[in-house]
């Protein structure tokens, strides 16, 4: 036997070692019938729909338990499918103009659905064909008199499947799931939002074989290498990589409720970086004082066109509520650069890292910044919310993003709807941002640095171009000065000063930021445990 080694899409950046179970699912043969009552297949087929439903309503209770709200909120997103008027007109009109049998109009309308999503640019719009095939083969087998499968494992292995729906993963006896392999999927669908919400590894994107059934497998969720009959080296590699997880895992139990401090008593406010309101559920797992960084920019990426201030009021909203009062710093959006988005039409630049972005849009496109700021004050009134301008460069664009912030809060006072006080303040990822610190510190609240950005422009080197490694130092003098300097110009005009780039992650720094006097260091969910041990660990007096 000789080892095989797959690259696929990871899920969870986590080891899983056992045997693989391959998945054959039993499809629903449909059949199309005639049949000369429409009336009476149109009511199987809103009976059906009303039995989907109760059955989506106890996975979401089931998920509630396991996973919580945000992973669960996949069976809600199902529910509100079933209610789509489109989707229901299809097969109601393919039952009365066709004359034919509730289960064929249900698997003709889901597969022109599924093709309509699958066949879509955008990431997450084919990510949700899965979930349309997922209601479809519900409504299918409620039709047919056939029980959605489940309880199908009786020892642990690493699931193995062409694909896997939302359902039938919330669904699997968790003690016995080491991990999955499918080949069709995302790490954007609701099947992969539910693994991490369970902590289990799994690769996507994988060409399955069937001959790997029974066969020793390794996923190795950090490369997203999928390992078959592992050699012993990669084996026992592999074991010890999984033991130094597990000792992680215990030492998240032991930190979790333990205070950010150091040893001589000088209090750490470290938060978490998210992009999405999925992530808040790692967030709340390690218990971190608030979150540092919301990249509101992902609501924009996974849209096809402006999000809408409901929407983004919504996401604002979940996130305030979720933290129970714990600060939520929003960052406006930072569309440009790498972050693209093509409806907002951006042309194509030379050098998009120092072009057309972040609050530069904003300031230039109000129209878009409005809307944002209204869901941001109007979430306000649920929680704990601050406001952060990105790419500042200079004075007249923080001040002029407070006009236009205090003329939201008019028309929202005018209109009657409540808002709370809300912080501003801004990034400090502009070396001219960070010299002319003490100026725009009598502007703003706080200000948090941008490192990944800050080390980029001061050395001048592009952090995605890797032939440039070599030069690439993020603790370069240069760059430390700049964040001492800083840190003096925020505290002596008030400001709090908090780190939300990749260094603030960089335990062999914490220390000489936290002597700086930082205030906060905001990091991704992975690294709060083991920032939080160093700082534990340091004394600020020696």
């Amino acid at each position: 036997m000789s080892m095989e080694i797959i690259k696929g899409k990871s899920i969870l950046n986590k080891v899983a070692i056992g045997p693989i179970l391959y998945h054959r699912k039993t499809e629903s043969q449909v059949k199309r019938r005639t049949v000369e009552n429409t009336g009476e297949e149109i009511s199987r087929y809103e009976a059906a729909v009303a039995c989907a439903k109760e059955e989506l309503r106890t996975l979401h209770r089931k998920a509630c338990e396991e996973v919580g709200e945000t992973g669960a909120a996949v069976f809600e997103v199902h529910m509100m499918m079933l209610e789509d008027a489109d989707y229901r007109d299809s097969v109601l009109n393919i039952i009365r103009n066709q004359k034919t049998n509730a289960e064929y109009a249900a698997a003709v309308t889901g597969d022109n659905f599924y093709r309509l999503f699958a066949d879509m640019d955008d990431e997450y719009f084919r990510a949700r064909a899965a979930d349309v095939k997922d209601i479809t083969d519900r409504l299918i087998k409620i039709l047919s008199g056939n029980a959605v499968e489940s309880g199908f494992l009786t020892r642990p292995v690493i699931l193995m499947a062409e694909d896997l729906a939302p359902s039938e993963t919330v669904q699997l006896e968790k003690n016995m799931l080491l991990g999955f392999i499918t080949e069709q999927g995302s790490p954007n669908s609701h099947t992969a939002i539910l693994a991490r919400s369970m902590n289990i590894p799994a690769l996507v994107s994988v060409a399955v074989k069937e001959s790997w059934d029974g066969k020793m497998a390794v996923i190795d969720g950090e490369t997203g290498t999928l390992y078959v009959d592992p050699d012993e080296k990669t084996l026992a590699s592999m074991e010890n990589k999984k033991k130094a997880e597990e000792e992680q895992e215990r030492l998240l139990q032991e930190l979790k409720d333990k205070e950010d401090i150091t040893l001589d008593g000088t209090k750490v406010k470290l938060y978490a970086n998210i992009g999405d309101v999925s992530d808040v559920a790692a967030v709340l797992k390690s218990n971190a004082a608030g979150i540092g960084l919301f990249r509101s920019e992902f609501l924009y990426l996974e849209k096809k066109t402006y999000p809408t201030e409901e929407e983004q009021f919504a996401a604002y909203r979940q996130v305030a509520e979720m933290m129970a009062g714990k600060e939520v710093i929003i960052r406006t959006l930072d569309i440009g650069a790498d972050k693209q988005a093509d409806y907002f039409k951006l042309k194509k630049e030379e050098n998009p890292a120092m072009g057309y972005r972040a609050i530069r849009i904003c300031l230039t496109r109000p129209e878009i910044f409005k809307t944002q700021l209204r869901a941001i004050y109007r979430a306000s009134a649920f929680g704990k919310i601050s406001i952060m301008f990105p790419m500042i460069a200079s004075l007249w664009e923080v001040r002029k993003a407070k006009e236009i912030a205090a003329s939201v809060r008019e028309e929202l006072t005018v209109q009657g709807v409540p808002f709370s006080d809300v912080a501003i303040g801004i990034m400090i990822e502009t070396p001219a941002a960070a010299i002319i610190s003490d100026d725009l510190a009598k502007e703003v609240d706080f200000f948090s640095i941008g490192t990944n950005d800050l080390v980029q422009y001061t050395l001048a080197i592009d952090r995605q171009n890797e032939k440039l490694d070599q030069f690439y130092d993020p603790g370069h003098p240069a760059v430390m000065r700049l964040i001492r300097f800083v840190a003096e110009s925020g505290h002596r005009h008030g400001c709090t000063v908090g780190i939300c780039g990749e260094l603030g992650a960089e335990t062999g720094l914490t220390e000489e930021f936290l002597k700086m006097g930082i205030d906060e260091l905001s990091v991704s969910p992975s690294f709060l445990l083991k920032v939080r041990k160093k700082i534990r660990e340091t004394d600020l007096t020696k």
